[in-house]
């Protein structure tokens, strides 16, 4: 099964993806889990290997040794022993070592997988992370690389060392007594007939279960996040309703896939205890007709014991790698999803330094499936202006800013940045030219000063002090009780929205771009801030380029040109005063915001 991200690329969920196939593609993510593979490989064989040596040294012992012609050889009787404990000897450290170097080759292997399977999420498109559930991708990253790391370490080879168990022990077997090496197949011919039916169904089983967990992430950890809205609408049991289903459909998931797994692994015990029966029953019957000696028949069973133990273990490593290969399937399926943004990289165009000229030609934008938002925009922004971009809620004033700061790339038509389309630019240089101010800044859970320098990475406490003297809010920074060692809290929740905002002009400041884009700012701030940021604002767009997504008529009055979008389209253009005094849309958001709000000017 597959789904289209709505970004228009196709995502595997990895049910149509075969368990070889989903094995080769992780490993050419994770090429570290093949390194040294044929030196443990030779390890898994002396270890199958040795564990066949017991039962043939108990078999020469009895036969060759105890029950010599002449009478018990004690001389044999101890080489045997000695043989014996040698092989044991042999087969503990060959599986010490196989998996020792299996835990580390596997670790290293899952830790880059991981690595990648977290930095892609951030290359993945814009829209697929905004409508993809965070749980969803959350899990991908943690619990479904950990199926994958308990499958590799405690499973991979061991099912391979079964296999090889299996085709030595067989090998005697038949060796011993070939009628009974038949009786032990034939007991265990409906399970193995069965594995490709119960395959089959596992795989399904398991899919639906990682999607499950998911999906339950998502539900556990979207209220935790918004717990103030949980508390402020009262709506506890509600979302406990929806946590509850959540968990309850995980339940049933799991329950029929382990349902699925107890029943093959108790077709496995059923088909162990007919063949020890079978052997035991046929194995007295050719021992009293004189074809088969006491030492054969007592290796015998040891041989079946090896047998059958591989084959019980087997089923269950069978089933656990359906749970690993469903996780790794959904691994790759993040890691095959084609970034949308493709990063020119060396080949790419740098930036001068300096306000930037920004144009667009022809542009047009649909997001998936959708009529566009934008139509055949063509404009022309001089650099060094202050540019206020106004219009209806939906009328694609943030679609603007999201192609300008190259969050997205237009369907048809050029964006340019001093004349170099941007897509040509490198991702460091446009990064690093250009700065978008979003209207609530994010801020992780960390210090002050540790938030402030993801505008720039080496600056120090001086630099951040320059910077917000820059902006004057030294008094503010001063003022605060542990200065640039304050705790913001998770997403910065121990600080006003007015503050978060402070820290994101601070960050821009920082981060000193030729390009400043602003999603208005200061509509989240309260009043008592409204004045510092707006002289904040004014210090940080001195001398730079700047596009504001305007959602007050105060900010488009103080801007050098307002442009008014409209249904997708540039409709005005020109300075605020020539474009309230004539006709058009922008007389109308005019009009509409003084009967709502009065004079703008009063109302800052």
């Amino acid at each position: 099964m597959s789904t289209v991200s709505p970004s228009g690329t196709r995502m595997d969920t990895g049910e149509d993806i075969a368990a070889l196939e989903t094995i080769r593609r992780g490993i050419r993510f994770s090429p570290e889990l093949t390194e040294g593979f044929r030196t443990t490989l030779l390890l898994a064989v002396l270890a199958a290997v040795g564990q066949v040596v017991v039962p043939v040294a108990v078999q020469q012992t009895l036969d060759h040794g105890l029950g010599a012609a002449g009478g018990p050889d004690v001389r044999f009787t101890v080489l045997m022993g000695l043989a014996a404990a040698a092989a044991i000897a042999v087969t503990g450290v060959a599986s010490y070592l196989m998996t020792s170097r299996l835990f580390s080759t596997s670790e290293r292997g899952l830790a880059t997988l991981r690595t990648k399977a977290f930095r892609h999420v951030h290359d993945l498109p814009l829209l697929t992370q905004n409508t993809e559930r965070r749980g969803a991708l959350v899990a991908r990253v943690t619990s479904d690389v950990d199926q994958v790391s308990q499958f590799l370490v405690f499973g991979g080879l061991l099912f391979i060392v079964s296999l090889g168990q299996m085709a030595v022990a067989t090998v005697v077997m038949a060796v011993y007594s070939w009628q009974l090496t038949v009786v032990v197949w034939v007991c265990f011919a409906p399970l193995f007939l069965s594995l490709r039916f119960f395959q089959r169904r596992l795989t399904a089983a398991y899919a639906t279960v990682r999607r499950q967990v998911g999906a339950m992430l998502s539900a556990i950890s979207e209220p935790v996040v918004g717990a103030a809205v949980v508390r402020s609408y009262a709506i506890e049991a509600r979302t406990q309703r929806r946590i509850d289903e959540a968990v309850a459909a995980h339940q049933a998931a799991s329950t029929r896939a382990q349902g699925l797994t107890a029943f093959s692994f108790s077709l496995g015990g059923i088909s162990a205890g007919l063949a020890n029966a079978g052997v035991i029953v046929i194995g007295i019957q050719l021992g009293l007709a004189g074809e088969l000696t006491a030492g054969r028949i007592l290796a015998f069973a040891f041989l079946v014991t090896l047998f059958v133990g591989p084959v019980q273990m087997g089923t269950q490593i069978l089933t656990d790698a359906q749970n690993a290969l469903a996780g790794w399937r959904r691994v790759i399926g993040i890691l095959e999803t084609p970034a949308d943004l493709v990063d020119p990289g060396e080949t790419g165009h740098d930036l001068p330094r300096g306000p930037l000229d920004v144009r667009f030609e022809g542009v047009t934008f649909a997001y998936p499936g959708g009529p566009p938002v934008l139509h055949d925009v063509t404009l022309h922004l001089a650099a060094g202006t202050r540019v206020a971009i106004v219009g209806e809620t939906g009328s694609g004033k943030s679609t603007f800013a999201k192609l300008l700061t190259r969050l997205m790339d237009p369907s048809a038509g050029v964006v340019r940045l001093d004349g170099v389309d941007v897509r040509e630019i490198r991702g460091g240089a446009l990064r690093r030219s250009v700065v978008l101010v979003p209207q609530e800044g994010f801020l992780f859970d960390d210090t002050l000063r540790a938030n402030l320098r993801y505008g720039r990475l080496d600056a120090d406490d001086a630099a951040l002090e320059a910077a917000a003297a820059e902006l004057g809010l030294g008094d503010w920074l001063a003022g605060l009780p542990r200065g640039l060692d304050t705790r913001v809290g998770q997403r910065g929740e121990s600080l006003s929205a007015g503050e978060r905002q402070l820290v994101a002009l601070l960050r821009a400041q920082l981060a000193d771009p030729d390009l400043l884009v602003l999603d208005e700012a200061t509509s989240a701030v309260d009043p008592a801030l409204e004045m510092r940021l707006g002289r904040a604002l004014e210090q940080l767009m001195r001398g730079r380029t700047s596009v504001t997504i305007a959602h007050r008529l105060s900010t488009a009055e103080k801007a050098d040109e307002v442009v008014v979008v409209d249904g997708g389209r540039v409709v005005q253009r020109g300075p605020h005063a020539e474009l309230v005094a004539q006709p058009g849309v922008y007389a109308g958001l005019h009009a509409s915001w003084t009967a709502q709000h009065g004079d703008p000017a009063g109302s800052r």
